[in-house]
């Protein structure tokens, strides 16, 4: 039976001897060729296996490999820009050889011409950052007001889709995965050497729940980053926000895609989802309490109505306050079967209106200031895999 782990250990002991070996040493050939055969190997039972490394965590496929969590490799791949690995069902010795050397240039920091590195990228090896697919630049007809970027986020769509589904099935949180999504989504918020704003445009609206969540995910980030927070602050605020809403798996579905305003009954029922999402969280990672507590409170208004009740007046933690602020705007720009899309400056107006009884009025003013900055910097983009919508669709009637 193939064993990830070992084609792992044995890849970087090829690593290691290409680096004390010059090319056509025996020793170096050994090397290359016993990882060249567990690649083989693994491939009898998973034709295109793919690695994941973030941070110490090591991913093969969807499942983390526990055994190699700690792995003294997987930080030294992530930092040289090798944080998703995919192998195409026909390798050959040499693009196998030549991968691995462009590897080691990498973990060295040895200069590669651009010419030759684009030599080096195989058809059928593909790695680089989480949910950045390909060099290829898009099609005019798709060109984004930044033009620069050439990327989709249709994978992270499927990861948190996915997420989704584990939970209804489960009732428990893939939190490797929910933290793949958030650091590709950062991944491609800094991908042009400058600050760009990924937001998914809605298709159908028995994808609202995805692209709403991924929207509030980077909206959260960005802001977090604009009031000049550190990086892991801004990573866990990315995770409350895409996390926000996920106690809505426990909403019925006839419930959470109606194309039209909720009866009392029903809005009783929606507005469970916060003490839900709450539950699933901490049932699943104690570490993600800041996720728990923006989940419980991200309904809570400043002025303490909304939901669920405060019996006793209270400060929510700063995160669910923004959270609230990008959940809201996110929702307000999205068309709805009853309403179409608000345009930019009335929903900067509303949270303004709205700023010491709804929403903290120090995020509101910097959230404005950041969207009014940024605007131009917002890539409008497509997640790829959910159908085009029928006539008349639109978007779940209730947050």
């Amino acid at each position: 039976m193939s064993d990830p782990a070992r084609f792992l250990g044995v890849f970087a002991q090829a690593l290691a001897g290409m680096s004390l070996y010059t090319d056509g040493h025996p020793a170096r050939e050994r090397g290359i060729d016993a990882a060249y055969r567990e690649l083989a190997d693994l491939q009898r039972d998973t034709p295109r296996p793919l690695f994941t490394f973030l941070g110490d965590e090591v991913v093969y496929g969807r499942l983390p490999l526990r055994e190699m969590k700690g792995w003294d490799w997987s930080p030294r791949l992530a930092n040289a820009g090798i944080q998703r690995l995919e192998f195409e069902e026909q390798v050959s010795r040499e693009e196998f050889e030549a991968f691995l050397e462009e590897v080691l240039a990498r973990l060295t920091l040895s200069v590669i011409d651009t010419s030759e590195a684009r030599q080096l990228r195989r058809p059928s090896i593909r790695f680089g950052a989480v949910g950045i697919r390909g060099e290829q630049e898009l099609p005019t007809e798709e060109a984004l007001p930044t033009a620069t970027i050439a990327f989709s986020l249709g994978e992270e769509a499927d990861t948190v889709r996915w997420m989704h589904e584990e939970v209804q099935a489960r009732g428990t949180l893939p939190l490797v995965e929910a933290e793949a999504v958030v650091r590709s989504l950062a991944v491609a918020m800094h991908g042009d050497r400058q600050m760009l704003m990924p937001l998914l445009q809605l298709k159908e609206f028995d994808q609202y729940t995805t692209t709403h969540s991924m929207n509030v995910a980077v909206l959260s980030m960005a802001l977090a980053e604009y009031l000049g927070m550190s990086g892991g602050d801004v990573r866990a605020f990315g995770v409350a926000g895409l996390l926000h809403d996920l106690g809505k798996v426990r909403v019925p579905l006839e419930i959470l895609t109606k194309p039209g305003k909720l009866t009392p009954e029903e809005r009783t029922v929606m507005q469970t989802h916060p003490a839900e999402g709450a539950r699933i969280i901490l049932a699943s990672e104690e570490q993600l309490d800041l996720a728990a507590v923006v989940a419980y409170e991200h309904h809570i208004l400043l002025n303490g109505g909304g939901y669920p009740t405060v019996h006793y007046p209270r400060h929510c933690h700063r995160a669910s306050k923004l959270v609230h602020v990008t959940d809201v705007y996110d929702a307000l720009r999205t068309k709805r079967p009853y309403r179409d899309a608000w345009p930019l400056e009335r929903v900067l107006a509303y949270l303004d209106e709205e700023a010491g009884r709804e929403f903290d009025p120090e995020l509101v003013r910097a959230f404005t200031a950041m969207m009014r900055k940024w605007d131009s910097q917002v890539a409008v983009l497509t997640d790829e895999r959910a159908p085009l919508p029928a006539p008349g669709s639109g978007p779940t009637a209730s947050g």
